[in-house]
Formats: C-alpha cells, structure tokens, sequence
C-alpha cells in the first residue's frame, strides 16, 4: 500500500477520534460540575448516590461500560442499539469522564477560602451570582492542570473505541498493519497521537496563561 494511500485511510480513522473526543468534552465537562454539585449537597442521599456513581465509574475499566452501555439493553430489555453505536460510545465516554471532572471541580471549589463566600455575601451577591461570577474563574484556574491531564488521557482512550467495532484512527492502524503485515501504519498512528496530544497540551497551556490575571 502506498504511504499517502494509507495516510489517507489514518486520515479518515482521525476525524472518528477527534469526533469522540470533541464530543466527550462538550458533554462530560458540564456534566462533571452537575455532579459535583450533588457529590458536595447537604441531602446525604444525593450525596451518597453522586459518591456511588463516581466510585463505580472511575473503579471499573472504560472498555466494560462501552459494553455495558451498548449492549446491556438487548439483554435487558432486550433492545437492539446495533445501529447506534456512535452515540453509545459518546454517552460511556461522557458518563466516565464527567466522574472524573466531577472530582477535579469538587477539590477545586472546596479549596476556595470560605472568606470569598462571606465576602460576596456583605456585598449583597446571591449564592448563584457569588459562584459563577466569583467562585467559578477561580476555580477554573486552579483545576486546568488536572483537567490537561484528563483531556490527555482521553486523546489516548479514545482507541478503546475499538471494543464496539467503531473504526477510529488505531483500529484503522491495525486492520492496515495486519493486511499488509508492517508495522508502520501502527508508527504513524503513534505519531498522530502525539501530535494530537501536543497540540492539546499547547492549547491548555496557552488557556491558563491567559487566566493568569485572576491569580
């Protein structure tokens, strides 16, 4: 197979990546302070049902809840999801990752001087105003280098994809490599990855520079 042949088909693998990575993140990141506002309410039981579900979620590997989530259905209701399998991988992706971010923001809010709280409070602020005018830059700030962390993991994750027979760029990479018994289709994927995860890694970078003010 020609190199730029096989660039091309990587090319295709790519774009699915980068299509459950943009998505995971536009999901999982709201989702993740949603439940970190139940991780941290005063109800016990919505506090202990929030601490359940990210114990579960960040205990048990990804590559069981694509399975789950995708064909649990069928054996349950028995509901076939055979022609959604994109949105299955997006929803396990999301619902793992918002667990983890959940964390990252509930130890970013709680690291906030409780001063800052009695402080909006005198200045007439309401609890909502005081968290999203106030609270919130701040902790978005602090918590960037966690969250650099996880978004880089997930570039990676996203080859778990694989498990749902979903062709992104490493399962692209390996149907190549074993048809034409060469390695290098595996190498550049490789590279790809990197290249993904720098380009990542800058834009974090160049974001929380630009926080810097609220230091």
């Amino acid at each position: 197979m020609a190199f730029t042949n096989m660039l091309l088909q990587l090319g295709g693998g790519m774009i699915t990546s980068v299509e459950i990575f943009l998505l995971t993140l536009i999901f999982s990141l709201p989702l993740g302070l949603l439940f970190s506002f139940g991780r941290m309410s005063r109800n016990r039981v919505v506090s202990n049902i929030t601490k359940l579900y990210i114990s579960i979620m960040r205990g048990t590997p990804l590559m069981l809840q694509l399975i789950v989530i995708y064909f649990g259905p069928f054996f349950l209701f028995k509901v076939d999801l055979g022609g959604f399998r994109f949105p299955a991988i997006i929803i396990a992706f999301a619902l793992n990752y918002a667990a983890y971010f959940a964390e990252i923001y509930r130890s970013g809010i709680e690291s906030m001087p409780v001063g800052q709280y009695e402080a909006a409070k005198v200045l007439g602020y309401q609890k909502g105003q005081t968290f999203f005018k106030i609270i919130l830059p701040q902790v978005i700030k602090r918590i960037l280098p966690p969250v650099t962390n996880e978004t880089i993991t997930l570039v990676k994750d996203t080859s778990l994809a694989f498990v749902l027979a979903q062709e992104e760029m490493f399962t692209v990479a390996k149907q190549i490599a074993s048809s034409e018994s060469n390695i290098m289709p595996l190498m550049t994927a490789g590279v790809f990855y990197y290249i993904f995860n720098l380009l990542v890694a800058l834009g974090m970078e160049r974001l929380e520079k630009r926080l810097n003010y609220y230091r």
